[in-house]
């Protein structure tokens, strides 16, 4: 993924996602259960149902949050979300509606959003994206250290992924893990990374080496 195609949530860090064990099936968070439209975002066969769902509940409108296209904006996503559990534009977009209406249950959604999370690593335990999606939100929401640990998974799914390792770098930095920081740093940099903060901070903190 090149870095100016990552996600980005309200933590001002580019998203990214990890992979770990699915929490346990509750009676208010049921798996996800494939139908005939719908499964893995991933798969291209699976994909072709996308042309059903999004045109009437995945619009610009409703990925960018300016208003619901047949429901509410929350109504919309979970629907997209329904069918495609690991649907990475449209569970950013639920995880941003979250935050900034400061409501875990946005209006017109069928699940709150720990569980769209649950459903989507449960189903596809090993998208990276996803990992780093819910890192992203973790960020928001100041829980560092499983943050960190979803994009430590995300790296070890993703490993050519600029945009995981200097995120990862960054929650190093906020630990004081100069050494864990600076590796992350040069592994994004050589894989292309832009964005100099990164590199920055280790040379405010004199902890950069080429």
């Amino acid at each position: 993924m090149k870095p100016n195609t990552a996600i980005l949530l309200a933590s001002g860090l580019a998203l990214l996602v990890l992979v770990t064990a699915a929490a346990p099936a509750r009676a208010d968070c049921p798996p996800y259960l494939k139908t005939v439209v719908g499964g893995d975002y991933n798969d291209a066969e699976d994909r072709q149902g996308l042309a059903l769902i999004e045109p009437h509940h995945f619009t610009p409108d409703v990925e960018n949050l300016r208003h619901g296209s047949k429901s509410y904006l929350g109504g919309d996503l979970s629907y997209t979300l329904e069918h495609y559990p690991n649907h990475h534009r449209a569970l950013s977009s639920m995880a941003k509606l979250v935050l900034r209406d400061k409501n875990v249950k946005p209006t017109g959604a069928k699940f709150n959003i720990e569980c769209y999370f649950q459903r989507a690593l449960g189903y596809r335990p090993k998208d990276a994206k996803v990992h780093a999606i819910y890192a992203g939100f973790l960020l928001a929401q100041n829980q560092l250290d499983l943050a960190r640990e979803h994009l430590a998974t995300a790296v070890q799914l993703e490993p050519d992924n600029a945009t995981s390792h200097y995120n990862l770098g960054l929650l190093y930095i906020k630990n004081k893990d100069y050494a864990a920081a600076r590796e992350s740093a040069q592994r994004a940099y050589a894989l292309g990374f832009p964005l100099p903060g990164l590199r920055n901070k280790l040379q405010q903190a004199g902890q950069w080496q080429q």
